[in-house]
């Protein structure tokens, strides 16, 4: 028989409730909200302030000058609405699974081989490979699909038709990115090419929406720093590490029983 690796168990469980502080829904405790203030150093384009609630924005407030008239735009979220977070919510389904794969047993329960060791370690590996991954990965989009996502409608006053946003998470970091467009009319001169799928895009893309063609003129990216997030990726490191280091083990101990000199 192997002996249970409890401590390794133990520790990934703890650390994972413990750094991805995320109550599951039904578990008893309100997720605390939290303030962020979204700038960046040299420009005062956009500004924005965001209550993030765990895996959710229920509150934001956008100010944006417009650079053709230095104009103040204000827009902020209705207040019946809030916008999920899919990457922290993804993130933390992940970290769930990995927790249920390494709980999921007797307490006494022992592993009868390494390679049923290996098994379990590679499968919560796995798990916490794509919580990781969906915070440092965001997603690719479209000017168009973030024309017509969700996020547009939720705003008040209404996002004037030249304006987009998106927000997503970026390593440890809340992140907004402001769109100014201009309309291209018929008669244009520009060779017409809409671009494809990106976390950002530059001024210059084009896209079609509607029965209207558009043009980036102008891109704002504010961002800031949610500690919370921060631990995450430390505890995915770490976490990782110690699967490794048991997996190293158990590789070793395995080669060393199978050893013949015969």
């Amino acid at each position: 028989q192997v002996d249970a690796p409890a401590l390794t168990m133990s520790s990934l469980g703890q650390e994972a409730s413990h750094r991805f502080a995320l109550p599951t829904s039904g578990s008893g405790g309100a997720v605390k909200q939290e303030n962020f203030v979204l700038s960046t150093s040299g420009t005062d384009q956009v500004k924005g302030v965001m209550t993030l609630q765990g895996d959710a924005l229920c509150q934001a407030d956008v100010n944006l000058k417009m650079p053709r008239n230095n104009q103040l735009l204000h827009f902020a979220f209705r207040e019946d609405k809030q916008w999920k977070l899919q990457q922290i919510q993804d993130a933390r389904n992940h970290v769930n699974q990995a927790i249920y794969l390494l709980m999921n047993r007797d307490v006494n329960y022992q592993f009868k081989t390494g390679l049923e060791v290996l098994k379990l370690m590679d499968a919560v590996m796995l798990q916490l490979s794509r919580a990781r991954n969906r915070l440092t990965t965001p997603a690719t989009l479209t000017l168009p699909e973030i024309a017509s996502s969700g996020l547009t409608k939720m705003f008040s006053p209404t996002l004037p038709p030249d304006i987009l946003v998106n927000f997503f998470i970026n390593l440890n970091k809340l992140c907004l990115t402001v769109y100014q467009l201009h309309v291209l009319q018929p008669s244009t001169t520009k060779n017409f090419k809409p671009a494809g799928g990106s976390v950002l895009h530059n001024p210059g893309a084009m896209f079609e929406f509607g029965s209207q063609r558009y043009e980036v003129s102008h891109v704002h990216k504010v961002e800031c720093v949610v500690p919370w997030l921060n631990d995450a990726l430390v505890f995915f490191t770490v976490s990782l590490q110690l699967c490794q280091q048991l997996k190293d083990k158990i590789a070793i101990f395995s080669s060393y029983w199978n050893y013949s000199p015969y």
